[in-house]
Formats: structure tokens, sequence, C-alpha cells
């Protein structure tokens, strides 16, 4: 039998065809991953609920149907880290925030659903920004996540317990959600692959709301290949969701094990460099354009100027959304309640609940969107982020015209030490500099590993835009670059990570 070690550093396309086969069950790959989260997570503290007997279950049922003669998905079997923002029945949804603690969801996300008709195996579920606000994890009423390369650093944010269930093997899979950059961010600063797909793509029913018309759940994985592999289980329309597309999902799995970048005509934003940018970051992608030339792509320089304004847009239209989103949360119907004594009024409770139950940075946000909405400031505030949200979507579309995908720096700068921007929200907001647009647009983008910054020996992340529903074409770019990387140097960049 193949041993715990060697089965948590497995692919999940090579634990699917194991399993398949009948050389380890999906009970054994399981246990393996709890043993891994009991000896490693009380440092890394990925997890927010760990739920054994479930994903014991989840393992059994997917043996059972193997001895049955049954033919097994792709992934069955394979274990998965879940980001707390999508709701479990039966087991809690806190979205990292005191104001869900203890929350259990009666019904299944839509991604909740078909991950376990695909009997993908949920460990449990994942720490987080509240209400994914924030870019380094260090938002969660839970207390951080730390950066299995460096645990006194950042995992990245939102998602940075996904992100760190994978770079410390405590899940070869997860699932995270980008609304400005939170899937592809701490993807970047834990040398993992992770997956914006289109707006839409991925149906959003059943995952709390920060902000609607930018918010996409996506694949997270250690290999492009195992993440086109998740992204196929998770897309699809969905009536459910009426913003969820009703097109076929692009050959994200065809394009992955093809893996080619040749002919193609990539862009590099100029707007995506300059003064900000940690030197060993933008020397790693400097060598990674370099690369895609070497592997037979034409590359060239792509202006497109209004990118330059996107942070400001994103966070007037962000806060806005969230200050309508959040108003749900009001101490009546669920989660937390405070000072209910019967002498106070309900407006009261709620005042109460909300103070003791949101955060700084969401308190923060809500206070933002609500002034940016309010009389005589809506079309001075929202109302232009809006049309500079329309001038990025257009400098996509002539971006677009002249080539097949843009790269650019995932991350200005490798993972920052925990507490470094705490107090500092515009430091903070920076780290999604590259990231916002493709939120802002709708279109799809991926994040994976290019190398080590040689000044903190940290990882940088390469990331590839694409067009909406061109979520294929990451997937081809993605898988020639990391090809490249595996021959040149031997092994994924993934394996230098220093053990727990």
């Amino acid at each position: 039998m193949t041993g715990q070690t060697d089965l948590i550093r497995l692919t999940a396309a090579g634990t699917a065809a194991r399993i398949a086969s009948g050389e380890v069950t999906a009970a054994e790959v399981t246990e393996a991953h709890l043993a891994r989260i009991e000896a490693v997570d009380e440092k890394v503290h990925a997890f927010l609920h760990v739920d054994h007997e479930g994903a014991r279950a989840q393992a059994r049922a997917v043996d059972e149907r193997r001895a049955a003669g049954e033919k097994l998905g792709p992934l069955a079997g394979v274990p998965l880290a879940l980001k707390d923002i999508f709701t479990t029945r039966g087991i809690p949804t806190t979205v990292g925030s005191r104001i869900l603690e203890g929350w259990v969801p009666p019904y299944d996300a839509t991604l909740t659903r078909r991950l376990k008709d695909a009997g993908v195996v949920i460990l449990g579920k994942t720490n987080m920004d509240e209400f994914a606000m924030g870019s380094s994890t260090e938002n969660s009423a839970y207390g951080p996540t730390g950066n299995p390369w460096d645990l006194t650093r950042i995992p990245g944010g939102s998602g940075g317990g996904s992100s760190a269930a994978l770079a410390s093997y405590q899940a070869p899979l997860a699932i995270g959600t980008d609304t400005g950059g939170s899937i592809r961010q701490p993807a970047a600063v834990t040398g993992t692959v992770g997956v914006k797909p289109t707006y839409g793509g991925v149906s959003r029913y059943g995952m709390v709301a920060f902000s609607s018309s930018l918010d996409q759940g996506g694949p997270c994985a250690r290999t492009v290949l195992d993440a086109a592999l998740l992204h196929e289980v998770i897309a699809g329309h969905d009536p459910l969701d009426s913003t969820s597309i009703d097109a076929p999902v692009p050959p994200v799995v065809e394009a992955a094990r093809a893996g080619s970048v040749a002919g193609l005509r990539i862009g590099v934003v100029k707007e995506f460099a300059g003064e900000g940018y940690q030197a060993g970051v933008m020397q790693r992608f400097t060598e990674a354009v370099d690369l895609l030339r070497e592997l037979g792509a034409e590359v060239v320089e792509v202006s497109c100027p209004s990118f330059d304004r996107a942070l400001a847009a994103y966070y007037l239209i962000a806060p806005s959304e969230c200050s309508s989103n959040l108003a749900r949360f009001d101490a009546m119907r669920y989660g937390l309640r405070v000072g209910d004594d019967g002498t106070r009024s309900a407006e009261e409770v709620t005042s109460l609940t909300r103070a003791a139950g949101f955060g700084d940075e969401v308190k923060r946000r809500i206070m933002l969107g609500t002034y940016a909405l309010s009389s005589g400031y809506y079309d001075a505030y929202y109302g232009s982020a809006q049309k500079v949200r329309t001038l990025i979507t257009q400098d996509f579309e002539r971006a677009f015209g002249q080539v097949d995908v843009l790269v650019s720096p995932t991350t200005p700068t490798t993972a920052f030490p925990i507490g470094e921007r705490a107090d500092d929200p515009m430091a903070m907001y920076l780290a999604d500099l590259c990231t916002i647009p493709s939120n802002l647009a709708g279109n799809s983008a991926m994040s994976l590993p290019c190398g080590l910054a040689p000044e903190d020996g940290l990882p940088v992340g390469l990331q590839i835009i694409a067009p909406a529903m061109a979520d294929d074409r990451l997937y081809r770019v993605g898988a020639a670059v990391e090809a490249a990387f595996e021959a040149r140097w031997g092994h994924p960049i993934l394996q230098e990570a220093p053990s727990l």
C-alpha cells in the first residue's frame, strides 16, 4: 500500500487514477489527508471546520460505487478544501465572521452539490477574510492563516485558507472565490494554481454575497491539469443563478492536456509594471515572458490606459454592493443576536449585533459603500466608477483584438509579513493591483507559479488573462509554461516549499 506521505503529495489526477484502478481506496486517501490536517493545521490554521465523519462517509460511498462496478468521475475520491463562503448542508458556514458563527445552513450551494455529485470528498471549510473582504486572511474573525513557505507571512486573501491547505499538502484541491483577485493572489504567494473563471461560468447560488457583479467561484490546485479537472466539475449553467451563463463549458481539460503556445500572440500589459513592483517579481516575470517566446509565442506590448483607474473604481463598486448585500444581517432571521433582553427595540438589537458581529474591514467597506450610494453622491462616485468599468472593458476588447491572451505579474510583491499592512488599508488594497481589472470586465484569468523571488526565496505568480468564455486559453498557455518550468528544473516549483 502507498504510504500516507506519498498519498498527500500526489496530484489530484494521479490520486483519482489510483482510486479508479483499485491501487488505493478513497478511504485511505481521505485518512491520509485527515492525518496531515491533524499534524500541521494547528500551525497553519487553514481550516475553520474539519468534517471528519462527513469526509469519511463520502469516501466510503466512492469505494462502494467502485466495488459495485460503477464508472467513477475524473475526480471521484479526491479530497478538497472548501472556502467557508459556500453553504454546506449540515456543517457550519461562517464566511470568516462572528455574525454567522455557528450557523449551519439547511441547503448546499450549487457548487457544493456538484462536488458531492462528482464524488469529490469535502474535508472541511477553510479560513478566509471576513465576507471575503481582504488580501491577506488577517481579517478573519477566527485569526490569521500562515503561509506554509513562511508561517510569519500571509497566504494571500481572501482565500488564504484554501491556498495554504494546498501548499501544506492538507488537500490536493481547493475552492476559492475571486471578487478582486482572491483566488489568484493567494495562488501567487503560495506557489499554487488559481483560476477565476469567466463571470457567470460557475454558479453563485449558495455563495454568500460580497459584491454580486464581481464575485466568482473557481478552482485552486497544485497543477494546471488538476485545476482544469476541478473547473469542469463545478462549471456550467445553473437556473438557480440569474447571472449564470447558459452556454457549454469551454474545453478546459482538453486545453490543459494539449499545453501549447505555438503560434499564439501574447500581450504584455504596459501598465502592470513600474514603481511599487518588487525587483524579484519583475525578474521572474521577464524570464517567463522570455520562456513564452522560446516556446513559440509572439510577444507584443499592449497598452490598457484605463487599468490605472481600476483600483479606485473597484473600491467604490465593491463597497457599494457590499453595503446592500450585508443589510440582510440584521439579527432578526439567522446568525448572531446581541442585546435581545426584552428591553430594546429591533433597531437597537440590530445595531448592537452588527457592532459586535462585523469586523473593522467589513464596517469600513459598508460605510464607504453607503456613502457612495447616498443622495447627492451616487453619480459622482458610484456612477463614475461604473463608467470607468466600461472603459476598462473596452481596453480589454481592444487588447484582445490584437492578442490571444494577456500576461502580467499576479501581484506586485511576494507574501508580506503578517501585520505589516494591517493598519494601512491602502497598502493592503494595492496587493490586488493586477487582478482587479479582470473582475471589473468579467473575463477569465489564472495565476500559476513562475519561480521564486531571489531576494526572499518566496513564490512569484504569473497571471494569464483571456477573453470571456475563452477560459480554455488560460489552461493551454498555463500548461505549456508549467511543463517548460518542470523540464527546466526537474520538478514543480511547489516542491521547494519548506516542510512543516
